[in-house]
């Protein structure tokens, strides 16, 4: 067996070097891949609760049409909401759905005052509607906050870290809700 010189060895070690860091980065790239996907997921959700919004409140107009200050707020935080989804920061997005959300509850109390609306069947279908939609939210955070937690833990970890910010790889924002109340689905129970 021929003898291995020190050129050689360098150039094995080199070779590995090479072989971890392209792995590396692939690694890296598929993981805020999947983390640009999880968040297109909550996007998708958050749209088709704005769509329902406007819905929900030409309900709800329908019978309480003196709550007018009411359907302002909520019309408000759900363009704001919107605005913010677009800047795709999930700390404005964490901020502008906490609003959405207190609005919402306080259309949904506001509800309780009127019996027709609550035996009314748009109402009750739209509240199914919403409640799936809260809870297909709540999944996309968590699908999100799961593959950022992954993709963070890398970009921090020696020596995955030297290719990280050798090629602008970043932590990414958690998808939070700072208010404990908030942390809830709205309840549209009636």
């Amino acid at each position: 067996m021929p003898e291995l010189n020190a050129t050689t060895v360098v150039l094995i070690i080199f070779l590995i070097v090479i072989v971890w860091g392209i792995i590396t980065y692939n690694r890296l790239v598929s993981l805020r891949n999947r983390a640009k996907e999880a968040w297109a997921d909550i996007d998708v959700q958050l749209k088709r609760r704005y769509d329902l919004i406007p819905n929900l409140v030409e309900t709800v107009k329908a019978y309480a049409s003196h709550e007018k200050e009411l359907f302002k707020q909520v019309t408000e935080a759900r363009a704001n909401a919107i605005s913010a989804e677009k800047s795709g920061d999930p700390k404005k997005v964490s901020e502008a759905e906490n609003a959405l959300s207190g609005t919402l509850k306080s259309l949904f109390a506001v509800s309780e005052n009127y019996p027709d609306l609550k035996a009314s069947e748009n109402f009750i279908e739209m509240q199914r509607e919403i409640r799936d939609t809260e809870d297909k939210i709540q999944a996309s955070r968590r699908f999100y906050n799961n593959n950022v937690m992954e993709l963070n833990t890398r970009v921090e970890m020696f020596p995955a870290k030297l290719i990280a910010s050798a090629f602008n790889f970043n932590k990414e924002d958690f998808f939070e809700i700072e208010d404990k109340e908030e942390r809830d689905p709205v309840k549209v129970s009636f």
